[in-house]
């Protein structure tokens, strides 16, 4: 079990090298297999940037967790203690049966790592705005829809048409997917059916595992580009 391994770094040294607590969760952060759920393929760095902005080219369904553990609130101020932000991803979207305790080795370094990288500790909660309503949006441009596609989907899903890359065999396949949207949701438009799973994520248990995309994570205009670039 890497959480065995690692722990045991954190006490001992791996070869001439000590791990500090915040590297070792660093290296809970960047693994998937901090679930230990075999059907997981997520990690924190999944949907997370660790920099004060996200890199050129992609949009993250969550906030970059650079300066977030000094924020005081989470999820758009749902969550009030920084553990249950975090078990909130880990049950949720990776799996995990339970919650991780507060005094075990992975939450404390995963705090130890959150906390080296949040050098402002006045730092404000973020917004996080959850579409209620899932209505149609206005359509844009196909040409940025391919871009939004690369920059929003395809860490996941792969590149579109082959899968190709895709983080797990499991991911939908798009836009090959929509096709059978007719079937499986008879009588509901195939684009509100992506909008649904892109706004909600899994959580009417229509979205597979993904987690929800906010306004702030991602705008109406960016969504109306990538429902073109997608044919619905």
């Amino acid at each position: 079990m890497l959480g065995a391994v690692l722990s045991a770094c954190l006490v001992a040294a791996c070869g001439d090298d000590p791990v500090t607590a915040a590297e070792y969760g660093e290296q809970l952060f960047q693994d998937s297999r901090l679930s230990s759920s075999q059907f997981n393929s997520f990690s924190c760095a999944t949907c997370h940037a660790t920099t004060p902005t996200s890199e050129a080219g992609r949009i993250y369904s969550g906030y970059t967790l650079y300066g977030s553990a000094h924020r005081g609130s989470w999820w758009g101020g749902y969550e009030t203690n920084l553990l249950d932000a975090v078990n909130f991803c880990y049950v949720s979207f990776m799996r995990g049966v339970e919650k991780l305790p507060a005094d075990s080795p992975q939450s404390r370094a995963l705090y130890e790592y959150l906390v080296s990288i949040s050098p402002d500790t006045n730092a404000q909660p973020l917004p996080y705005t959850v579409v209620k309503d899932i209505t149609e949006v206005a359509r844009g441009d196909a040409t940025r829809g391919e871009a939004v596609y690369a920059a929003a989907c395809q860490e996941c899903h792969g590149a579109p048409h082959t899968g190709e890359g895709r983080l797990t065999d499991s991911a939908s396949l798009l836009p090959e997917v929509t096709e059978d949207y007719a079937t499986v949701f008879p009588g509901v438009p195939a684009s509100l059916v992506f909008i649904e799973k892109v706004r909600h994520g899994q959580f009417f248990h229509i979205g597979g595992n993904m987690p929800p995309y906010s306004k702030e994570a991602l705008s109406d205009e960016d969504l109306g580009a990538l429902l073109t670039f997608m044919g619905l």
